[in-house]
């Protein structure tokens, strides 16, 4: 039997997971549901519906997992909890220092309905997060680095185009070279998020719009510009279009570390992503994460999960016979 998936939200993100499904055998769309008119929303799945999110508990009992694909600034915090009451649900939340308490609000709706809910699926937080659990647990003596980019962060251009006066808007992380080349040979350096990373955006205003209050509110934003050198670009839609359509992503996670009696050996440990599309590679693993959601509510572990409690043969479509002749 398949995995019936449904999808909130049918952006970048959506359109990504709708795709992510047709490569996977084991799962089929039901439906996508939107806070636009149906009938102005066109998927490629010819066998799904297109139905408005208000109508999404009426397909209680024909989904089996509810893919939220929102922003972190305002949808997920109150779609998740709310949605986790009806569906087994999965969520691409990355406010890395809201992560908590967004758990904490996700944990309580899903026991109290017996539901299966797994948060913050994606590449970071997600795979890089895994990668520097498994990094620190193989060398406890060590620092980690994580660097994002270059490439277009997909919620801190949605924050930005959540700005009163924007029209629309583009946020680049930029890695700092001479940071990430101090790491890789072995320095170990102290470094502030501000040495780390830089953070470029593209905004097209409004008419009329006041665009040093909005540089200022981009600037001063906390969890997503504050810490960083932000530096802000007004430019036309038409020159958005032109120049910044694309939405490449990626990064590198690395845990410099010591072994030995006399900690003489030293290690390092870098897992690299350079993805071409952002919401695409991120829909794949949420869409992974699904099958694990699904997969943990039939053997009834409900609440809220990461990527940390989900064993990794639950994200595989393989069987684990297939998975030990294969990959171990």
């Amino acid at each position: 039997m398949s995995i019936r998936i449904g999808i909130l939200g049918y952006g970048n993100l959506g359109r990504g997971v709708e795709c992510a499904i047709r490569q996977n055998p084991d799962m089929e769309l039901a439906a996508v549901f939107t806070r636009r008119n149906p009938e102005d929303v066109k998927i490629l799945t010819n066998t799904a519906k297109v139905c408005p999110a208000g109508e999404a508990a009426q397909w209680k009992d024909q989904i089996d997992v509810l893919i939220l694909c929102g922003g972190s600034a305002t949808d997920l915090p109150k779609q998740t909890p709310e949605y986790a009451k009806l569906f087994h649900v999965v969520d691409s939340f990355d406010t890395h220092a809201r992560i908590p308490e967004h758990f904490a609000a996700v944990d309580a709706s899903a026991r109290e309905a017996k539901k299966t809910a797994v948060i913050s699926a994606g590449w970071d937080p997600g795979m890089f997060s895994l990668n520097r659990l498994y990094a620190n647990a193989i060398l406890p003596e060590g620092r980690d680095y994580t660097f994002w980019g270059k490439g277009v962060s997909q919620g801190h251009s949605d924050a930005i185009r959540r700005i009163e006066g924007v029209r629309d808007g583009k946020q680049y992380t930029i890695p700092v070279e001479e940071a990430l080349e101090a790491v890789r040979s072995g320095e170990n350096p102290n470094l502030t998020t501000r040495q780390k990373h830089t953070r470029t955006c593209f905004v097209v205003l409004e008419e009329g719009a006041d665009a040093k209050r909005i540089e200022h509110e981009i600037k001063t934003m906390p969890n997503y510009f504050a810490d960083y050198d932000t530096t802000v670009h007004f430019i036309s839609e038409e020159e958005l279009k032109r120049d910044h359509s694309g939405i490449p992503h990626g990064g590198f996670v690395l845990r410099s570390g010591v072994t030995g009696w006399e900690k003489e050996h030293r290690h390092l440990i870098e897992y690299r992503l350079k993805l071409d599309s952002n919401p695409e590679f991120t829909s794949s693993v949420i869409v992974a994460c699904a099958r694990a959601a699904y997969r943990m509510a039939s053997a009834g572990q409900y609440g809220c999960k990461t990527v940390f409690d989900i064993p990794p043969a639950y994200l595989s479509a393989k069987s684990g016979e297939e998975l030990r002749a294969s990959m171990l």
